[in-house]
């Protein structure tokens, strides 16, 4: 029998987090891991596709928004259309700037909170994994990236005013819960841009633990602070592919073996509860 897909959704309203950088770092981790890996951008800045080299937006055919657009509509979807094959063993929805006012486009359609999760069940079939990297905002598209997610991994900075707004996010998480999608759940926090080299960063990251970790599970992963997935950006290759054995890329795919531990607990548990 196939494997479930999980759609996992990379979620914080605050800018600068690590979301596309956590979004491409774990997708080609959990690839080399032999999963096959459907990464969506859900953000109309499209960083994450410019950080797998597609810069120009004439460089494919159909972005994330067509396939939003299209489902509304009631125009069929072709799969193969929309999934870009990226040489880093991930595929790809992209998007750019078009993406934006698609939400204020959306405010006059019904069930429109789930239009992107109408959308991922025709793509689903073919992956393991689907990660969503969501804008940094608690609007519509927020809404839209937690009723299609099973899950969601919350990526939060080492730095002061960290936490600022975390609430809300839980706040929002919560009442997509209990409205529109009732088995979401959070696999965890994820504390970014750590420096080792300074006491602040290091109390911070205590700070974050003791505060949510008795409710919340958070990650025993720490991503550290690193040049290197700048400049990978900038070359167009994740963060994996440029330096495979920066600090920051190592503590990648430790993540991706706690990501899928968390797959391999929940089916431990059916199983043990089924017996």
């Amino acid at each position: 029998m196939k494997n479930k897909c999980k759609v996992i959704t990379i979620a914080n309203q605050k800018g600068g987090v690590g979301k596309t950088a956590t979004s491409i770092s774990l997708g080609v981790c959990l690839a080399k891991d032999n999963h096959k890996v459907l990464l969506i951008d859900f953000d109309p800045q499209g960083n994450l596709t410019k950080g797998l080299g597609y810069r120009d937006s004439n460089s494919y055919k159909y972005s994330i928004k067509d396939a939003l657009l299209n489902e509304v509509n009631d125009i069929e979807i072709i799969p193969e259309d929309y999934v870009i094959h990226t040489n880093e063993d991930v595929d790809l929805i992209p998007s750019n700037i078009l993406l934006s006012g698609v939400d204020m486009q959306l405010f006059s359609v019904m069930n429109r909170e789930t239009v992107l999760k109408r959308v991922l069940e025709k793509f689903k079939d073919n992956y393991d994994y689907v990660l969503i990297d969501s804008n940094p905002a608690l609007g519509l598209f927020t809404i839209n990236g937690l009723s299609a997610a099973d899950s969601i991994i919350i990526p939060v900075q080492a730095e002061p005013f960290a936490t600022d707004g975390l609430n809300d996010l839980l706040h929002t998480i919560a009442t997509a819960k209990k409205q529109i999608n009732p088995n979401l759940k959070i696999d965890g926090i994820l504390i970014t841009m750590t420096d080792s080299r300074t006491n602040l960063s290091k109390h911070i990251a205590s700070e974050i633990r003791l505060n949510y970790g008795s409710h919340i599970k958070v990650f025993n992963t720490e991503i550290p602070r690193a040049i290197k997935t700048s400049e990978a950006v900038l070359s167009g290759q994740s963060p994996i592919k440029y330096a495979p054995n920066a600090e920051s890329s190592l503590a990648y795919r430790k993540l991706a073996k706690e990501v899928e531990q968390i797959g391999k607990n929940i089916t431990k548990a059916r199983h043990e509860f089924s017996r």
